[in-house]
């Protein structure tokens, strides 16, 4: 692990700089004044639906920090190459709720300095105190959302409300269906499907939900959180298991493809930003942070990227048809069937065993 590079000295406040290309003002984001090397540079370890490359150009333009970035399709992907001394570049990294737990427990991350934040109190009071993250120690919500289906309302008349209408329409999806390339949430979607936890701890449970899970892989044409996108838009895929975030964007481009939660629960997910103990670019990563945490950017990346914001002041400057979108903010009524992923402790191997039997050969 590399140690962390001395901070910065003679940072300037922006005050009022305006984005031409946006019509966003940053107020009070912290800047750095232009210098040479990686002090120049800030890279970020994210999800893809989140390399939103406008926001990247401003931030090199008016904080004079080049962002580069690099993208990972699942929490255990990222947390691997971590571990395997792979992320000592990153300044930012952009964990879910559970694995920000996870991460604090492995020592990974920086506890922020709350008096170096802009913007704290702009957050929904659900996100300012989260079980995960008590007092954002450690981490910031960036977005958050559901998982469910994305399907063609054109070809499917009977729209899937729950879990087992995969295995009820089997033959009908054969090949023409995709679940996400992720253990936590495929696993734990069947696990709510048979009455148990998102987070089941029993292994009778967890060899159960692989069991039905091992009777649906011959329909599957893929195990994928990413590619269905393309795929669904050209027609070739009926359903896909997905993030509502990446479902509201898709369904712009073709209002036939709906977006459901199923019915008898989901997960309900936040994505989070943390700094890393080893990042070599704290002072960048603060700035950063600030400027997602501005009302005006916040509000304009929930449009841009299709996101929901846990940006109170944000959402009260979207649209009335966004705020009122039910696939990007759902009523209580609905989330309160959802449940957050949570750390698993050792049996997480057992989660893991039978993934790699479903999805090897």
């Amino acid at each position: 692990m590399t140690n962390r590079r001395q901070f910065l000295k003679g940072i300037a406040a922006l005050s009022s700089l305006s984005l031409a290309s946006c019509g966003w003002r940053l107020g009070n984001v912290r800047a750095y004044s232009a210098t040479q090397g990686p002090r120049d540079q800030l890279y970020v370890y994210t999800w893809e639906q989140y390399t939103d490359k406008e926001l990247f150009k401003t931030f090199n333009a008016q904080i004079g920090i080049k962002l580069f970035a690099d993208v990972f399709d699942s929490n255990e992907t990222m947390l691997s190459k971590l571990q395997a001394g792979g992320g000592g570049a990153y300044s930012v990294i952009y964990p879910s709720d559970y694995m920000v737990q996870k991460m604090v427990t492995l020592g990974l991350l920086t506890e922020l300095n709350r008096d170096r934040l802009i913007g704290l109190d702009n957050l929904f009071l659900r996100f300012q105190n989260p079980t995960y993250d008590p007092n954002n120690r450690h981490s910031l919500p960036f977005s958050w959302g559901t998982t469910g289906f994305i399907y063609n309302s054109e070809k499917l008349k009977t729209p899937p409300e729950d879990w087992e209408y995969l295995w009820q329409n089997q033959e009908q999806l054969s090949k023409r269906i995709t679940l996400m390339n992720d253990v936590r949430e495929v696993m734990g979607g069947v696990l709510r499907m048979l009455g148990y936890s998102y987070n089941s701890k029993d292994e009778n449970e967890i060899k159960q939900a692989y069991e039905k899970l091992k009777v649906l892989k011959p329909a599957l044409a893929a195990f994928t959180t990413d590619a269905w996108r393309n795929q669904i838009l050209a027609g070739d895929l009926l359903l896909a298991m997905c993030y509502s975030s990446d479902a509201v964007k898709i369904s712009k481009e073709n209002p036939k493809l709906k977006y459901v939660i199923p019915k008898s629960g989901s997960s309900l997910w936040t994505d989070t930003i943390v700094i890393p103990k080893t990042a070599p670019n704290i002072e960048g990563a603060y700035a950063w942070i600030n400027l997602i945490l501005r009302p005006e950017v916040a509000a304009q990346t929930s449009q841009r990227l299709s996101l929901s914001t846990p940006n109170r002041a944000g959402f009260e400057q979207l649209p009335k048809k966004v705020q009122n979108n039910s696939s990007l903010f759902p009523p209580e009524s609905i989330l309160e069937k959802c449940e957050r992923l949570a750390p698993l402790g050792q049996i997480e191997e057992v989660y893991e065993r039978y993934w790699t039997q479903l999805t090897s050969g």
